[in-house]
């Protein structure tokens, strides 16, 4: 830095304010500084700063399945919400969701430096009776039911939920096929309860779910034996690739969308209003879970305590074209 000073013609002093991005430098000085860096090919040693200041801006994340798209893009909207706060994202993923798993990841973490962590915990295998993180350690859980021993953010799945099969029913169908997710994952579980539950509120018979495990070709196979059901004329899928696999399904078969069967998904993902035809479907707002998720764990870093309890994000009905009236 002295001899960054020297060459620039300036204090240490405006070295260091220029190096850490403050405010308040003339832009010629700034230029200067910048210029004489690169000359010297002098570059801010992080280590250092963050032994000085006792923070390392980096937060650490923690995910189970890097696999399927609700993780992706919360994994996305929690480093680009991260570096709009100067922060790093330090990703570490864990094969196997057990507690000892946890703990080694929460090591790991601790020896790469990170101020606070976010747990993508998808899976309920962990779930608020056996989930136990380390004390003292800055952590904000998304898509998990941690009960009020942790901050949790979600999305709300049963609200999108209920709003589907509402959706269906007010179209007339007497009853709504679920095409559920995995059994070990938390949403999958949380979307198929509410599924049933709206059902039975509207006192309309339930069908047993056909189960699938995220993906389209596991759609594609569920979507076969839904098919072969005559009184099968409203599917709700659990996610957007699931349902793009029953679209296919269902045209290989002969039942055309929407006039033999209507369908929604769950996600929204970009390429859904590409479908064949157009996906209805429920427009999860992965950009705010990350929003929350790093406002959550920088607010206990900065002010030392945490808000217990689930914050759930809300969603909203996307209608296009796979859902109509069922045929005469």
């Amino acid at each position: 830095m002295a001899d960054v000073a020297r060459v620039a013609g300036v204090s240490a002093q405006t070295v260091s304010r220029v190096a850490n991005g403050f405010p308040g430098v003339h832009e010629q000085t700034r230029r200067q500084v910048l210029a004489a860096m690169k000359e010297l090919g002098y570059r801010p040693n992080s280590a250092a700063r963050a032994l000085k200041r006792g923070e390392f801006r980096t937060i650490g994340v923690i995910t189970f399945s890097l696999s399927t798209t609700g993780n992706v893009r919360t994994l996305e909207a929690i480093a680009t919400s991260a570096a709009q706060e100067g922060y790093a994202v330090t990703l570490l993923p864990v094969a196997v969701p057990t507690q000892d798993e946890v703990r080694g990841a929460f090591s790991r973490l601790g020896e790469l430096a990170v101020d606070a962590v976010i747990v993508i915990m998808e899976v309920h295998l962990l779930d608020a009776a056996k989930l136990s993180l380390p004390p003292h350690v800055q952590v904000v859980v998304a898509d998990s039911d941690a009960g009020d021993r942790y901050t949790v953010v979600d999305t709300d799945q049963a609200g999108g939920t209920q709003a589907a099969v509402r959706h269906l029913l007010d179209l007339g169908h007497r009853t709504v096929w679920h095409l559920a997710g995995p059994v070990e994952s938390y949403a999958a579980q949380r979307r198929a309860d509410a599924w049933r539950a709206a059902l039975t509120e509207a006192g309309c018979a339930v069908p047993p779910a056909v189960r699938g495990d995220w993906t389209a070709e596991s759609g594609y196979r569920a979507g076969l034996r839904l098919a072969e059901q005559p009184d099968c004329t409203a599917v709700f899928a659990a996610n957007d690739q699931m349902a793009l696999g029953l679209l296919r399904a269902l045209h290989e078969r002969g039942r055309k969308v929407p006039d033999d069967v209507s369908v929604i998904g769950f996600d929204d993902i970009a390429e859904a209003g590409s479908f064949l035809p157009p996906l209805t479907t429920v427009h999860q707002d992965f950009a705010e879970i990350g929003r929350r998720c790093v406002d959550g764990v920088l607010r206990q870093v900065r002010e030392g305590a945490a808000e217990r309890g689930t914050t759930l994000v809300p969603t909203r009905l996307v209608v296009r074209e796979s859902t109509a009236p069922p045929p005469a």
